[in-house]
C-alpha cells in the first residue's frame, strides 16, 4: 500500500499523467479531416473557412490569461477550465454539423471553434509548464516529449474514431469533444507543482518513455499505410485502437520501475533520514539571495519616476528571471515572436489546407486522413528530435538552439517549394517535412523562451510565444492563401459550363502555388532573422546554463547531510 501511493503522489508519476493529457491536446491539428464538412454543411467558401481555421489557431495559440490564470491559481483549475472549455466548444460544433442546432452565423462558428481550442493553452500551461519548472535541467527532453504527444495526438484520435464511430468525420469532433475533457479530469490532482530534484537516472528513464513512444509512433505509421492499401472492417480498427491504447498505458510500467527502485532506496535508510529534502525551484529565496547585489539596493535608495520606470524595463542577464514587463518589451523577444509569425505560420498554413491542397492536386479524398496522420506522425518525430536532440548538442557542443530553430525553418522550405510546383506524387514527401519542421518548431521556441527569461514566469511567457503562430497564420493562411484560393477558383468557374457561384472549389497547381512561394520568401527571411538572435546569445550558451538548478541542489544536500548529522548526535546522546 505504501510503494503504490508513493508512486501516485510521485514525480514519474505527474510526468506520466502529463503525457497522457498532451496526448489528447493535439485536436487542432486534425482540422483537416472535418474541415470538408464544414465546408459542405455550412456552404463556406475557403476563405471562410481558413476564417475559422485562423480562429482555431488563434484559440489554440493565445494563452496569456491561461498563464496568469495559472499564476495565482493551483494547477488543478487550471486543467478544469480547460475541460470545460473543450466540451463546450467542440459538442457545438458537433451539434451544428449534425442538425441538431439551428445553423449557425460564421462568429459563431468561430467562437465554438476558438472556444474549444483555447483549452489546448490551458492543458498546455496546465500539464506541460508544471512539468518543465518540476524537471528544470531536462526541459529540453520534457518538452520534445509533451509535445511529442501531442503531435502524435492527431493519428491516436484518427485510429480511436474509426474505431468508435466508423468513418463518419463529423463524429470525428464529437470525440474531440468529450476525450480530452475527461483525460484533464482524471488527472486534476495528479497534475501540480512538485519540489525539483534530479536523480542520477533521470535522462535514462526519460530515454524508456522515449523508446515507448517511438513504438507507438512507428505502429500508428504502419497502422496507417496498411488501412490505406487494404480496406478495413470495424473489428479490425477496434484492434488496431486497443494497441495504440496499450502502448499509450505502457509507460506506466517504467514510472512503477523507477518508483520501486527509491521505495527500496529508502526503506534502506536510517529513519531518522529526512525522506524528502527541501529544494529551492527558480524564485524562490535560495536564488532571490543570489540576486540581491549592492547595485540592486542602491536602485531601490533611488527617488523618483524616472530610476523606478528605468529599473522596471531594465533586464536582468540572459537566464535569470524575467518579470513578465522585461520579457515582452526585450529585442530577444522580438526577434523570437517575427521568426515564429513568419516562420511557424507557414508550416501551419500548409497543415490547415492540407485537405485541399490534396483536392487541388488530384489525390483521392481517402489520403486526405493519410496525410493528416503523415503531420501527426512527423510532427511528433521532430519534436522528440528536437528536444533530445538540440539538449545533447547543448550540452556537448554548446550549439545555441536559436541556430537549429533557424536550419529548421529553412528544412520546412523544402515541403513549400513541393507544393508551390506540384510535383506528382510528393505531396507525402512534402507533408513529412511539413509535420517535422512544425513540431521540431515547438521544444525550440519553448525552450529559448526558458532559458533566455527563467521560469518564474514561464505560464505567461510560454503562452505568449504561442501567440505567434496564430498571427502568422491569419497572415499567411487567410489573408494570402485563402485570398488566392478563391481568386483562382472563381476564375476556373467562370470558365466552367453550369458551373454554381457558390461551388469555389479549384483544381489545378495554380491554386497554391503564388501562396506557397510568398511563404518560401518569408520562411527565408525569418532563418536570417533567428541567426541574429542565435549571435546575440551565444555567449549564454557557451556557458552551463543549468548551473543555478545544480549550485542549488548541491547546497541543499549539504544542508540535509548536516542536518542528518544533527539528528544521529542527538540519538548517539540519548
Amino acid at each position: 500500500m505504501g510503494l503504490a501511493l508513493e508512486t501516485l503522489r510521485s514525480r514519474w508519476f505527474m510526468a506520466y499523467a502529463s503525457f497522457l493529457v498532451m496526448s489528447a491536446a493535439g485536436a487542432t491539428y486534425i482540422f483537416a479531416i472535418y474541415s470538408k464538412d464544414i465546408k459542405t454543411t455550412l456552404g463556406y467558401d475557403q476563405q471562410t473557412l481558413n476564417t475559422l481555421g485562423f480562429f482555431k489557431d488563434l484559440g489554440a495559440n493565445v494563452g496569456i490569461h491561461a498563464g496568469l490564470i495559472a499564476e495565482v491559481t493551483p494547477t488543478w483549475a487550471v486543467l478544469a477550465i480547460g475541460s470545460v472549455m473543450n466540451f463546450l466548444g467542440y459538442f457545438m460544433i458537433y451539434l451544428s454539423l449534425t442538425g441538431k442546432v439551428a445553423r449557425p452565423h460564421v462568429w459563431q462558428m468561430c467562437l465554438y471553434i476558438a472556444i474549444g481550442a483555447n483549452s489546448q493553452a490551458f492543458a498546455n500551461t496546465g500539464a506541460l509548464v508544471t512539468c518543465v519548472k518540476n524537471f528544470p535541467e531536462s526541459r529540453g527532453v520534457v518538452l520534445g516529449l509533451l509535445k511529442g504527444f501531442v503531435g502524435l495526438s492527431g493519428a491516436i484520435f484518427t485510429q480511436l474514431y474509426l474505431a468508435f464511430y466508423g468513418t463518419d468525420s463529423k463524429a470525428l469532433v464529437l470525440l474531440i469533444a468529450w476525450l480530452p475533457a475527461a483525460i484533464s479530469v482524471v488527472f486534476l490532482r495528479t497534475i501540480r507543482l512538485m519540489k525539483p530534484a534530479r536523480s542520477d537516472n533521470e535522462m535514462k528513464t526519460f530515454c524508456s518513455i522515449l523508446y515507448i513512444s517511438l513504438a507507438l509512433a512507428i505502429y500508428l505509421m504502419v497502422a496507417i499505410i496498411l488501412q490505406k492499401r487494404f480496406s478495413f472492417n470495424h473489428v479490425e480498427y477496434g484492434v488496431s485502437a486497443a494497441v495504440v491504447l496499450f502502448l499509450l498505458f505502457s509507460p506506466l510500467a517504467v514510472v512503477i520501475r523507477e518508483e520501486i527502485k527509491s521505495y527500496r532506496k529508502k526503506s534502506q535508510l536510517p529513519q531518522n533520514n529526512p525522506q524528502y529534502p527541501m529544494v529551492p525551484i527558480s524564485g524562490t529565496d535560495h536564488n532571490t539571495a543570489k540576486l540581491t547585489t549592492p547595485d540592486s539596493s542602491s536602485i531601490e535608495t533611488k527617488s523618483g519616476l524616472l530610476p523606478k520606470i528605468v529599473k522596471t524595463f531594465k533586464a536582468p542577464k540572459h537566464g535569470e528571471d524575467y518579470t513578465i514587463l522585461q520579457a515582452l518589451v526585450s529585442i530577444d523577444m522580438i526577434i523570437l515572436f517575427i521568426s515564429t509569425v513568419f516562420g511557424v505560420g507557414g508550416t501551419l498554413t500548409a497543415i490547415d489546407n492540407m485537405g485541399q491542397i490534396g483536392e487541388s492536386l488530384g489525390y483521392p479524398q481517402m489520403s486526405t486522413a493519410t496525410l493528416v496522420s503523415l503531420i501527426s506522425i512527423w510532427n511528433y518525430a521532430g519534436r522528440v528530435a528536437a528536444g533530445f536532440g538540440s539538449e545533447i548538442l547543448l550540452s556537448k557542443y554548446k550549439l545555441p538552439r536559436p541556430t537549429l530553430f533557424a536550419v529548421v525553418l529553412l528544412f520546412s522550405c523544402i515541403g513549400h517549394l513541393l507544393i508551390a510546383y506540384g510535383v506528382p506524387g510528393c505531396l507525402y514527401i512534402a507533408s513529412v517535412v511539413i509535420g517535422f519542421c512544425f513540431g521540431a518548431a515547438m521544444p525550440l521556441i519553448l525552450g529559448i523562451i526558458s532559458e533566455l527569461f527563467g521560469l518564474k514566469y514561464y505560464s505567461t511567457l510560454y503562452n505568449f510565444g504561442g501567440m505567434a503562430s496564430p498571427v502568422g497564420s491569419y497572415i499567411l493562411n487567410v489573408r494570402v492563401a485563402g485570398r488566392l484560393y478563391d481568386r483562382e477558383a472563381k476564375r476556373q468557374n467562370l470558365n466552367r459550363v453550369g458551373s454554381s457561384a457558390k461551388a469555389l472549389t479549384c483544381i489545378g497547381v495554380q491554386c497554391y502555388k503564388s501562396s506557397f512561394l510568398i511563404i518560401t520568401a518569408v520562411t527565408v527571411a525569418s532563418a536570417l532573422v533567428m541567426l541574429v538572435l542565435s549571435w546575440r546569445t551565444k555567449e549564454f550558451y557557451s556557458g552551463d546554463i543549468y548551473a543555478k538548478f545544480r549550485d542549488g541542489l548541491e547546497s541543499e544536500k549539504v544542508d540535509s547531510a548536516v542536518e542528518e548529522k544533527k539528528l544521529n548526535e542527538k540519538s548517539e546522546i540519548r
